[in-house]
């Protein structure tokens, strides 16, 4: 596919993957709209960040997603739409269940419903491995039922079903990506990666949630990589894919790894606060990417290893923008 001069509407371009994945789509030559959550200081998020020449390259949105005029504003001409504005934080999803529901779902119904009538050629909806929850066999693959074991992980099964629901019910051009824990620089503390490697870095211990949980990392380029195949394969209209790398790793083993690439050797514990309820916790994720690989020629390019060397590198020199001593929700 070749993506000059095509218009592409990016919701949450503000954040970790979506800034990736407007850079990506403005060095092919595509016509950006990122739509980014309104705030006064105008603040284009992790945008900041993109190669001047990049963000001179895109049309900036301010805007509120549950809002249908700002988001047919938004969209107006667009034929090519990526859906990634949600709100992500778990630990924040107990608290606010609510605010996480309205943003994920009505946002997202809101997106489906414009781009309907709007006729764009595509939408690529983003959903997440959490919805699949703690895994009933492994690898996991699209047919793997889904659970709700977090408001969150239910706020984005509610969604990734609406979208479902256009493709079946209006014909709506519509895929859904669901990429497992994406990794890279400009991450927030939020994400486990930044979180130990900003201990790992700085402090004389390592405080986490459960160690033992076992995940799949991708590192961003693979991730946005992923994006960009879905909206160009034919065979992706009304699927699902896993984006994956097919390798597991337990948490505490994770911040074992990344110690040894720093070269410090602090402790590393379990933090009761940041635990997650009892039977929240998701105990194992691991893709089959093979659905991904087979209809639309995606595979994981980075090693989970070269993705932590670059991405402690980025951290390292961004330091100021992380506490050390802060639980992130």
């Amino acid at each position: 596919m070749s993506w000059t001069s095509t218009k592409v509407l990016v919701t949450g371009a503000g954040g970790f993957i979506g800034s990736s994945l407007v850079e990506a789509l403005v060095r092919e030559g595509a016509s950006v709209t990122a739509f980014l959550h309104y705030n006064a200081r105008g603040d284009p998020g992790l945008l900041r960040y993109a190669d001047p020449e990049v963000r001179r390259g895109v049309r900036q949105y301010q805007g509120e997603l549950r809002d249908p005029q700002a988001m047919r504003q938004a969209m107006q001409g667009a034929q090519i739409v990526f859906h990634l504005a949600a709100l992500i934080g778990i630990p924040y999803s107990y608290a606010h269940p609510s605010d996480v529901i309205q943003t994920n779902v009505l946002g997202t119904l809101n997106v489906l419903s414009t781009a309907r009538d709007l006729g764009v050629e595509r939408v690529i909806h983003t959903s997440s491995s959490e919805v699949y929850g703690t895994a009933r066999y492994a690898p996991i693959d699209e047919r793997h039922p889904l659970q709700g074991q977090s408001p969150y992980s239910a706020s984005k099964i509610g969604a990734d079903k609406l979208a479902e629901s256009f493709w079946l019910s209006y014909g709506l051009p519509v895929c859904t990506v669901r990429p497992f824990n994406t990794f890279g620089p400009r991450q927030s503390a939020r994400a486990v990666i930044p979180t130990i490697i900003v201990q790992a870095l700085t402090l004389d211990r390592i405080r986490l949630g459960a160690l033992a949980p076992l995940r799949d990392f991708s590192y961003v380029t693979d991730t946005v990589s992923g994006f960009l195949a879905a909206a160009a394969s034919e065979r992706m209209i009304g699927e699902v894919v896993n984006l994956g790398s097919g390798r597991e790793i337990s948490v505490g083993d994770l911040a074992g790894l990344i110690c040894r690439i720093v070269g410090r050797s602090p402790a590393i514990e379990a933090d009761e606060q940041r635990l997650r309820p009892q039977g929240s916790e998701v105990e194992r994720l691991l893709a089959d990417n093979r659905k991904a690989r087979a209809i639309m020629a995606w595979e994981p390019q980075v090693t989970l290893e070269d993705g932590l060397a670059r991405t402690i590198d980025w951290i390292a020199a961004h330091s100021d923008l992380y506490r050390p001593d802060f639980y992130t929700v």
